[in-house]
């Protein structure tokens, strides 16, 4: 039996959620666009708004690649390492965009979920795409491990933003307040 199989039904759910939770992030955006901005907040919104996409994205894509029935792994070991690639590459302009936005002063917390994670995360599932074919077992198990964390910070980055926009729009904390 091919190993990818046995994982139909989880990427199957992850891939759902990944999928339901970016529309909800149009949603989000699309509340909040009647309200007044400033001008330095696009470039915040690109820093801390987008990699919550990316993210989802990842993940749904990742899960929708699994689903597909391939006949080996490697195959699809190239895609992992791929989006490896990609997604260290994003993160580290992720990480600039922190630094040239002037709208908010991040915070541990921010770089650590929104550079640090990610780019762990990443590296693991490049990791999985050198390591599928002598550790197909466990490289699975890594690729459903970047998966869930990239889901998880993703569902954490939302509601940062979310609610940091919540009480900045009311007028509760101002842009540089952390």
């Amino acid at each position: 039996m091919n190993p990818l199989t046995e994982w139909q039904n989880f990427y199957v759910i992850v891939g759902s959620a990944a999928g339901a939770l970016t529309g909800l992030q149009f949603v989000v955006m699309a509340l909040i666009a009647d309200m007044p901005a400033m001008e330095q907040e696009s470039e915040a919104i690109t820093a801390f708004s987008t990699p919550s996409v990316v993210n989802f994205g990842a993940v749904l894509l990742l899960s929708a690649v699994l689903a597909m029935p391939w006949h080996g792994i490697t195959p699809v070991s190239i895609v992992w390492g791929v989006a490896g690639v990609v997604g260290v590459l994003y993160t580290a302009i992720t990480g600039w965009r922190f630094n040239r936005q002037r709208a908010y002063s991040p915070v541990f917390e921010d770089y650590f979920y929104r550079v640090i994670l990610p780019l762990i995360g990443y590296f693991i599932l490049f990791d999985a795409a050198l390591a599928a074919k002598s550790r197909e077992s466990a490289a699975l198990f890594q690729v459903a491990v970047v998966v869930l964390m990239l889901l998880f910070i993703g569902i954490h980055d939302a509601w940062d933003n979310a609610t940091y926009l919540v009480f900045y729009k009311r007028g509760d904390i101002k842009p540089t307040q952390q």
